[in-house]
């Protein structure tokens, strides 16, 4: 082979060479570029299998970052945890509910009708203000934690409480209310709340509970001032609630921030019990009379309740019910028109759907005895032997607390459960 030939077959070969290099470069950048949405695909559909967005993870590093150092900052609010369940596209339900909070408007304007009747001139200020927006029944979501609910949860813990109580729910929270799995049983915790009625200081408690709610993502909040007659809008806001966002939830216990709860009795009631559907047990009041004196608390004008009785129901300190149960009482209470006391409120609800409440003497709504200073409301030894017991502050909770779950030796056992 002559020079030439050697030149000719050294330039092919480098053509070949080259075109080779080429050809390789070009499936490279083409398999990185179909890949990639390939990906971002696989990304997309595994997010959704577990109900986030695409990019949800990035994004809530990003924005817990800039949330913590930016919260105190003028306008800023603090990121909402994301929902593990679809909840931004508009449906319902299977039974014809929405799956998403609809509520997104508070205007409502008061019913001026009822200011020339007679028997609407007669009474208190309070009861007329009552009234007059007594048909405004839902108000929009300022906190939400739909997430909450994901899954199956074998008890799910609410306790009413306002905003200025941050004490009694950081006590709750190292106590009886702390989130666990006992013997696979899934318990959850939430606390409700209006908003702070205070015009003064509304905007710097606002602030404290969204912080709060920041950190532990446990508030379900609504757009309704918190007073003693809309706890019946608590109770009504909270079955709707329920209804949208619970499908998973075995039972419920709904109290007061200011109860001892021990969450091994409940559990022991629950297991021990032959439990029908429509359980509702706490402590029931039978045969109770509508207050007529009007120095008092619970006082009702004959105009707003005329009957002897009020049906039998349970004392708001605490009370346990079914999951199914919970999701029909949303019905009922869109049946009645609202009512100033929500304990009685809610027996009229369970009088609607002819469910008649179970009294347990484990349930103390009054304290362990009435007398106030009676050493058995501070015995141990009771406490431990209780489901609920009403009216402790923080302190004597937390005291309480410590002592039932040291190495307490009672001397007898009281079998009530």
């Amino acid at each position: 082979m002559n020079n030439r030939d050697r030149w000719r077959v050294y330039k092919r070969a480098s053509v070949m060479f080259f075109l080779a290099v080429v050809a390789l470069t070009v499936v490279q950048r083409g398999s990185i570029s179909m890949g990639a949405p390939f990906e971002l695909e696989r990304q997309a559909r595994m997010h959704a299998s577990q109900g986030a967005e695409p990019g949800a993870a990035l994004e809530e590093k990003t924005d817990s970052y800039l949330g913590m150092k930016g919260f105190w900052k003028a306008g800023r609010h603090p990121p909402q945890p994301r929902a593990q369940t679809p909840t931004k596209e508009p449906g319902t339900t299977d039974d014809g509910g929405p799956r998403t909070w609809d509520v997104t408007s508070s205007n409502c304007s008061a019913n001026h009708n009822l200011s020339s009747q007679e028997w609407f001139k007669g009474l208190e200020d309070n009861f007329k203000q009552f009234l007059l927006y007594r048909h405004c029944r839902y108000f929009p979501m300022h906190l939400n934690h739909p997430e909450k609910c994901t899954g199956e949860i074998y008890l799910l813990m609410v306790i009413k409480s306002v905003a200025t109580q941050h004490d009694r729910r950081d006590v709750i929270r190292k106590t009886w209310g702390k989130e666990q799995v006992v013997d696979g049983k899934r318990i959850k915790t939430l606390f409700l709340l209006g908003k702070s009625s205070n015009e003064a200081e509304k905007a710097n408690h606002q602030k404290l509970v969204e912080f709060e709610d920041y950190i532990y993502g446990d508030i379900l909040q609504w757009d309704f001032l918190d007073s003693f007659f809309n706890l019946t809008l608590k109770e009504t806001h909270f079955l709707k609630w329920f209804h949208t966002y619970c499908p998973g939830v075995r039972y419920v216990f709904k109290g007061d921030d200011d109860v001892f709860v021990s969450v091994e009795n409940i559990l022991e009631y629950l297991d021990s019990s032959n439990l029908n559907k429509n359980l509702f047990v706490g402590d029931v009041i039978l045969k109770a009379k509508p207050i007529r004196r009007k120095e008092n608390k619970y006082y009702i004008p004959p105009a707003l309740y005329n009957k002897t009785h009020y049906p039998p129901y349970a004392g708001g300190g605490g009370f346990l019910m079914d999951g199914n149960l919970a999701r029909r009482l949303y019905w009922a209470a869109d049946t009645l028109e609202l009512y100033p006391i929500d304990d009685v409120f809610l027996g009229m609800c369970l009088e609607v759907l002819q469910v008649t409440p179970v009294k347990h003497n484990a349930f103390k709504t009054f304290g362990l005895v009435k007398n106030k200073s009676s050493k058995m409301n501070r015995e141990p030894c009771f406490f431990k032997n209780m489901i609920v017991v009403h009216k402790l502050l923080p302190l004597d909770l937390m005291h309480m607390w410590h002592l039932v779950n040291s190495d307490l030796v009672c001397s007898q056992k009281v079998e009530i459960l």
